[in-house]
């Protein structure tokens, strides 16, 4: 369905007119997405099929928690796209043509399981990124950041391929199956040892392109150059994707450890996104305090915000999974609605929000676009009974039953260090006075598109504790699939 709708986007950009409009296109776009959402939950069987179902001679592999991950992925990209349409009149043909190209890449790398479907999904993702990135040509600020996340993205890229070539150097094979299975086999330990180089390598490009320390500096100057609808996508809809093919090879590959008699090659998977972990919430916490650009502040929230996926993601038990994947959705949506009560500031006031001083007097301004950012911002610090307490306790609580305790001590104490930059926001928005506020605001307002999903979205973050079925069971399910299939 997203290829016949991308084929249409193709002839339909060409003819652009009066009567096919950027909005038009934008609002085909989100139908499309839609429905292929709707195509995927249907796919939804496949739970019955055990282990799953290969395609395409293998190059990809559909299980429960891809189909599902699938129509959570089509359902947030129809739901960025909603405020798009009001941008300060700076409507672009191309936008939902681009968007599609990255949600295609997004969905094949989810399912993908041999080394070319994986590097093909997973540049056809990036490249279209690295073009939205850069998509105001006219804002110079817009174009160093789209030149600068192209530059270091090719770097991981490549990282990427030169891992892909080890393997495949020493093994003769591009399926992860195979792969594993030649690794078990081998008598030798230098093709073991080979497979894991080859794996960390991937790991490490992959790590790099979801912003996780030490490979993280790019992320707050590419978030902050770029408008702030893009950041929103940047933000959410690649980690998605990533994650869940982090997810799959993780499982797939008995944790990149192949045997039980290689458990040095287990620890050096593990270690990777240990590590990583650790130096995620340090950074991400430590460095945000002395941020006063908000785009920046929220990029180092996003940073320490992948620090804890890293670390239910390495723990891999049935416990730490629930918590990952309930993480990674609570998260989408927590951090999609602050974006979107961003833009609806800087929709008000005329101007894009840039510092955390812009924020002063919105509460005042608009008292309900206000107390929407504030819970968005009590729920990423982790203020109980807020869905981001529960998600964060979760991941926890696995590390900590998993015999994790430093890290678990090192996540509470990021918590509590992230909650003062997060309170300071909330104190710029709520209790300092812009005496030229009224006289900044102009006419424009918010779609009831706009207002009604940032309603939808804040509500979901605030009366989660009364509704937690959906949610939580979906992720107890898939969790369950993966360690019963």
């Amino acid at each position: 369905m997203l290829l016949i709708g991308l084929t249409s986007l193709l002839i339909a950009i060409p003819l652009y007119s009066s009567s096919i409009t950027p909005t038009l296109l934008t609002r085909i776009t989100t139908i499309i997405l839609l429905f292929g959402a709707a195509l995927s939950f249907n796919g939804l069987y496949v739970q019955a099929i055990g282990s799953g179902l290969g395609l395409y001679s293998g190059l990809f592999h559909v299980t429960t928690v891809t189909q599902f991950m699938e129509v959570f992925l089509y359902t947030t990209g129809a739901i960025i796209l909603l405020p798009w349409q009001k941008d300060n009149g700076r409507s672009i043909a191309e936008y939902p043509l681009i968007i599609l190209f990255t949600t295609i890449g997004a969905s094949f790398l989810i399912s993908s399981a041999d080394l070319v479907s994986m590097y093909l999904s997973i540049e056809l993702q990036s490249f279209a990124v690295y073009i939205l990135a850069a998509i105001y040509r006219n804002s110079e600020s817009a174009t160093s950041a789209g030149l600068k996340y192209f530059l270091l993205g090719a770097l991981s890229s490549a990282l990427i391929l030169l891992g892909s070539s080890i393997i495949y150097s020493y093994t003769g094979l591009t399926s992860f199956e195979s792969i594993y299975t030649i690794a078990n086999a081998a008598s030798s330990d230098s093709v073991t040892q080979g497979v894991v180089l080859g794996m960390l390598m991937i790991g490490v490009g992959f790590l790099f392109k979801v912003a996780a320390a030490p490979f993280h500096n790019w992320a707050p100057d590419v978030y902050d150059g770029v408008p702030t609808i893009v950041t929103t996508w940047l933000t959410v809809m690649p980690k998605i994707s990533i994650f869940i093919f982090l997810l799959g090879l993780d499982f797939q590959g008995s944790a990149i450890g192949f045997s039980d008699q290689s458990s040095e090659t287990i620890n050096l998977w593990k270690n990777l996104l240990l590590t990583t972990s650790l130096l995620s919430l340090v950074v991400g916490t430590v460095v945000g305090l002395a941020q006063y650009r908000i785009k920046r502040l929220l990029a180092f929230s996003t940073i320490s915000h992948v620090g804890f996926m890293l670390l239910a993601l390495s723990v891999s038990s049935e416990e730490s999974i629930t918590s990952f994947l309930f993480y990674l959705m609570q998260y989408s949506i927590t951090n999609l609605n602050a974006f979107f009560v961003l833009l609806a500031f800087g929709y008000r006031t005329g101007a894009s929000i840039s510092f955390i001083s812009q924020l002063k007097g919105q509460f005042l301004a608009n008292p309900i676009l206000g107390l929407s950012f504030a819970l968005c911002l009590f729920s990423m610090a982790g203020i109980p009974p807020l869905v981001g307490f529960f998600a964060k306790y979760r991941v926890l609580y696995s590390a900590m039953e998993n015999g994790y305790y430093f890290l678990s001590l090192v996540g509470i104490i990021a918590s509590v260090i992230s909650a003062a930059y997060y309170l300071r926001v909330i104190r710029v928005i709520h209790f300092d006075v812009d005496h030229n506020i009224e006289a900044k605001e102009n006419t424009v307002s918010l779609t009831s598109t706009h207002s009604y999903v940032i309603a939808v979205l804040t509500l979901f973050v605030l009366f989660f504790i009364l509704s937690q079925s959906l949610l939580l069971n979906s992720s107890n399910l898939l969790a369950l699939s993966l360690f019963t299939a």
